[in-house]
């Protein structure tokens, strides 16, 4: 089939190359003619595996392809899915819609009659409607993304589940033909109208947040009592009712996703008379574990931070991202930064986005860099590397062996034992102090 993918960011640009890969001829339009041209060069704007090497074989090919222009997208595409972004409001914690507003508006303007128009972002529950309702020369329909970053090629190749939020027999067969070969695949269906569709991404997000956040909550309540969180966890987690998913105790989560979508979610439950304030603790538990990261660091400082050299291994958000939207890293290392001390930061792949959102922090070239002379280590992003750190060497190149693993992955013993004062969060100390 002839598809159009409206707009290229990360969504975007990541279903764009894999429609391509599933034999689809793919267009792909955004309105910054840089970007345009960086994926027509097969060169991905962003960290995310196996998707340059997917850009580049499909835009050699000519199955994928870039353009700025609306018209000849409408021209080429049998189906057109929507992929812009939906940021948190300024003015309120509400969803910002005008990117999705205005991509509709435009392919409606000018697609033939009947067109389907696939929304693919995050939208409050009554947007779909809202749209089918103004566009009435096209067809609407809603079929939401549930990637993960580091792991979003996987996920729209080989999906848990398809979401198709339909409102004819005509648009899901056209959803399906697009979707074959990943339905061939035994990828389940599930057809929804337009409002539980919306709902099924936004329910999935507040979920996995409450998870969490209830296992740090958890982990303030073994912080108060001596117990430790990681075995807690693991025994609620041998109960299949629960699972062991999302249940490690750390600084929290961040990102572009479920910081920005939980708040829409409580705040669209608000303006229809549903009070979800319960998301509203579980935004607070994730952020009060921030405060715990520099709390423990003022304490291992004797304290105060001021002028201590504190290392910190981690920016993005995750691992296998170079995502820092909300990184729980970066806004721990700028709040000990306004406290006084000299931080360092490293991370594989998020350096460059971090400095150009933390000018004032300090950058180093590879962890080994980051931790000589530091007083105070924190492990803020569980990058394989830095699990794989030796102990020993690590102590070898600080002032002062104290390290904060803020992601519940280090082997606490083993850093004890090399002579480092450990802490992680909801775990006692090594040794039955502090």
């Amino acid at each position: 089939m002839r598809l159009t993918v409206i707009g290229t960011g990360y969504l975007g640009a990541t279903h764009a190359a894999c429609m391509a890969e599933l034999g689809h001829e793919v267009l792909g339009v955004d309105v910054d003619p840089d970007k345009v041209a960086a994926l027509q060069a097969g060169r991905v704007p962003f960290h995310e595996p196996v998707l340059p090497e997917l850009l580049a074989r499909h835009t050699a090919s000519g199955r994928l392809r870039f353009t700025t222009s609306y018209e000849e997208a409408a021209a080429f595409g049998e189906v057109h899915f929507i992929c812009v972004g939906t940021p948190q409001r300024g003015d309120s914690e509400g969803a910002d819609l005008r990117y999705v507003d205005s991509a509709f508006a435009s392919m409606a303007r000018y697609a033939g009659e009947g067109a389907l128009l696939v929304g693919k972002s995050t939208v409050p529950v009554g947007t779909a409607q809202r749209l089918a309702d103004t566009h009435t020369g096209v067809e609407i329909a809603w079929n939401p993304e549930f990637l993960r970053e580091g792991f979003a090629v996987e996920d729209t190749l080989r999906p848990d589940r398809l979401v198709l939020g339909i409102g004819s027999e005509r648009a899901e067969t056209l959803l399906r033909q697009v979707y074959a070969p990943v339905i061939g695949s035994g990828t389940p269906v599930v057809t929804a109208d337009f409002p539980t569709a919306e709902l099924v991404k936004t329910a999935a997000n507040a979920f996995l947040a409450t998870k969490i956040s209830f296992i740090n909550a958890m982990a303030e309540v073994c912080e108060a009592t001596g117990g430790d969180v990681s075995v807690l966890a693991e025994a609620i987690g041998h109960d299949d009712r629960i699972g062991k998913k999302f249940l490690r105790a750390g600084v929290g989560f961040g990102g572009g996703c479920l910081p920005k979508d939980i708040r829409a979610f409580a705040h669209r439950a608000d303006e229809l008379g549903v009070s979800l304030a319960f998301l509203r603790e579980v935004d607070a538990i994730n952020m009060r574990r921030r405060d715990r990261v520099v709390e423990l660091a003022r304490e291992l400082c004797g304290g105060a931070v001021l002028g201590a050299r504190i290392a910190v291994l981690g920016a993005a958000f995750k691992p296998d991202s170079d995502d820092i939207r909300d990184s729980p890293a970066l806004n721990v290392s700028a709040r000990l930064r306004l406290d006084g001390a000299d931080v360092t930061v490293y991370d594989p792949e998020a350096m460059d986005n971090a400095r150009k959102a933390f000018p004032l922090l300090g950058y180093a070239l590879s962890a080994e860099e980051a931790l000589r002379g530091a007083d105070l280590v924190l492990h803020l992003t569980e990058w394989p590397q830095f699990r794989e750190l030796a102990p020993e060497r690590a102590r070898a190149l600080v002032s002062r062996p104290r390290i904060v693993d803020g992601r519940g992955t280090l082997d606490g013993a083993t850093w004890a034992a090399a002579g480092w004062e450990f802490r992680a969060l909801g775990r006692p100390a090594p040794g039955g102090e502090g």
